[in-house]
């Protein structure tokens, strides 16, 4: 087994919880792309609002436009240069191809597609979001938010991993891998979350966020392939934060 396929197994057994879960969403709103009408669908998912649901999804959305930056800056400051470049990279490269993806399509927003084809439809609105109009597919936020949050996976899984080999007691071996569980359980869901909210403020449709989702995933994947042949190189692991 060569070097580039062992990164891949530990990534796949390191994060097999986010990928896990990740890939049950992916199949799971692919069949509801397949068997419902896209219309049907979008109304289905987004029709439940309330005012606290309102707030909620108006501003979490926007994570995704700053999140990326606290998080590369975090882990360059507290941990080591290598990590903060792959989840750069991650974040930069998924929203790079999505870009070119949408520019390239073209779709409409869920604003004009039912003023085009569903006219007699309102749909429901949060007062106070800006509606796009065109660039619909992939969705960039939901990009954003499963490559930002993959990335933090695979970063502090690895960590979680180093930290399981050094433990001399079964119970802190134990400790780490229920942690490990834990916070990819609570980064997929916060990545799903921020998937969901474009739907539910009608800004993308569920076959874009499912294009955002895949691309925040595989190109994460590819970036961490890359990045894993220079992890013993003294670049990667040089921390700006000294430990004494």
């Amino acid at each position: 087994m060569n070097n580039l396929q062992s990164q891949i197994l530990n990534l796949l057994r390191r994060n097999g919880i986010f990928i896990g879960l990740s890939l049950m969403l992916i199949v799971a709103l692919s069949l509801a792309i397949v068997f419902i009408p896209k219309g049907e669908l979008h109304l289905l998912l987004c029709d439940r609002h309330t005012p606290a649901r309102d707030i909620l999804y108006r501003y979490y959305t926007h994570v995704a436009e700053w999140l990326p930056y606290v998080i590369c800056v975090l882990i360059l400051i507290f941990g080591r240069v290598g990590n903060a470049a792959l989840a750069s990279a991650c974040i930069a490269c998924s929203e790079l191809f999505t870009q070119i993806v949408k520019h390239i399509v073209c779709a409409p927003r869920p604003v004009v597609w039912f003023a085009a084809n569903m006219p007699d439809v309102q749909l429901p609105l949060v007062e106070g979001v800006r509606m796009n109009q065109w660039l619909s597919f992939p969705s960039g936020h939901t990009t954003s938010f499963f490559a930002v949050f993959f990335a933090l996976s695979i970063v502090a899984t690895k960590s979680l991993a180093v930290k399981r080999t050094n433990c001399e007691i079964d119970q802190q071996r134990y400790i780490t891998i229920c942690i490990g569980v834990f916070l990819q359980i609570i980064l997929v869901l916060l990545a799903a979350l921020g998937g969901y909210s474009r739907i539910y403020l009608s800004q993308h449709f569920a076959l874009d966020v499912l294009g955002g989702m895949t691309v925040g995933l595989l190109i994460s994947t590819i970036c961490y392939a890359v990045f894993s042949r220079y992890e013993g190189q003294k670049w990667y692991n040089y921390r700006i934060l000294k430990k004494k």
